[in-house]
């Protein structure tokens, strides 16, 4: 099984628009990431990397994730917030947008204290395989998601990803 791992991370810098749909050509999974804390950040999700990705990638699918969990409670980022007039993004409000966007999951990271990590790549990787088998020609499909399971603790993540 040859699989190769290509990680992009992107950015929503505008001078980065043109060139940005050139990383999508042949990309499994979109690990769409917000901050939690960073309403804004939850606000492009659907105003600009959903409608981009589903463009370029109508079929692939996108794990909405939720970075920087830790600080939800943090009195800092709470206060600094709250001179805005924000809240930090609630659990239920990112899950029902997963909903919205037809996400494949959404998931809460924090690489602070590398809670749900592990699940974030697990997701992306069980979602990447699925879409690649949906995607082979009947005749590539000897190696179906079974087989390609039982060799994820060997081979682990060797294709999939691109970051938003």
């Amino acid at each position: 099984m040859e699989h190769k791992t290509t990680f992009i991370v992107l950015n929503q810098e505008d001078e980065f628009d043109k060139l940005r749909p050139l990383c999508y050509t042949n990309t499994d999974i979109f690990l769409l990431c917000f901050s939690v804390v960073s309403p804004s950040s939850f606000q492009n999700v659907t105003e600009k990397w959903v409608p981009e990705i589903r463009c370029h990638c109508p079929k692939a699918p996108i794990i909405l994730v939720g970075t920087q969990s830790d600080l939800r409670e943090d009195v800092k980022v709470l206060i600094e917030l709250d001179k805005c007039k924000e809240k930090p993004v609630a659990e239920e409000a990112a899950r029902l947008c997963a909903e919205e966007i037809k996400a494949a999951s959404y998931i809460e990271c924090s690489a602070l204290t590398q809670k749900n990590l592990k699940e974030v790549f697990d997701a992306a990787i069980v979602a990447g395989i699925h879409y690649s088998d949906t995607q082979q020609q009947p005749k590539k499909s000897k190696n179906r998601t079974p087989d390609k399971m039982k060799n994820l603790s060997k081979s682990w993540w060797k294709k999939y990803c691109c970051f938003v």
